[in-house]
């Protein structure tokens, strides 16, 4: 039965596999392309809407981040189910995600600078009201650090990873304990 038809036959069916599975180079080109502009696009969309850091992270934040993750996969991939597609999509967001990372102008561009909340014991209302920062958040952060009232804070600065750092007016150097919810990071 080993005939050279058979042999042709079993060479053509996997040759086949392979290339469903590697997939074609056009569409594999196109992937990476499609990857790059909805990772863009989310970038500018979740920065725009604010950040909130996974710790602070809402059931309601989840379903979104979840929902959002599926919504854009199709337009990622798109017709390229092969493996190579899967692996190039996932390189080119770990890529991207290390480019902005690792790019000085970039992160200065895209992250956000520190907020002073309270200043010499006076809360900075508008500052609160800008950041989504409640009061009784800020309150409770100033607690949190060991001082009574906002009256005996020196400073209070949203920093940009959403912790606040506070130093009553008799401390010499900042402590950071909490991240709180807020507009920078949601």
């Amino acid at each position: 039965m080993s005939t050279p038809a058979a042999a042709l036959m079993v060479t053509g069916s996997l040759s086949g596999h392979l290339s469903q599975m590697l997939g074609d180079p056009a569409t594999i080109l196109f992937t990476a392309i499609r990857v790059i502009i909805v990772y863009l696009f989310l970038l500018l969309l979740l920065y725009l809407a604010g950040r909130r850091t996974l710790g602070q992270m809402t059931p309601f934040d989840l379903v979104v981040l979840l929902l959002v993750s599926n919504v854009v996969q199709n337009a990622m991939i798109g017709p390229d189910t092969s493996l190579t597609g899967g692996l190039l999509g996932a390189a080119t967001l770990i890529g991207l995600n290390h480019l902005v990372a690792c790019n000085a102008w970039l992160r200065r561009h895209l992250e956000r600078q520190p907020v002073m909340l309270v200043y010499r014991g006076r809360v900075l209302e508008d500052h609160l009201r800008r950041e989504d920062v409640s009061l009784a958040d800020l309150e409770e952060a100033i607690r949190e650090h060991g001082i009574g009232s906002t009256s005996d804070v020196e400073t209070a600065v949203l920093e940009m990873d959403g912790t606040i750092s506070i130093i009553g007016k008799h401390q010499t150097t900042p402590k950071r304990v909490r991240r709180v919810k807020s507009s920078r990071n949601r």
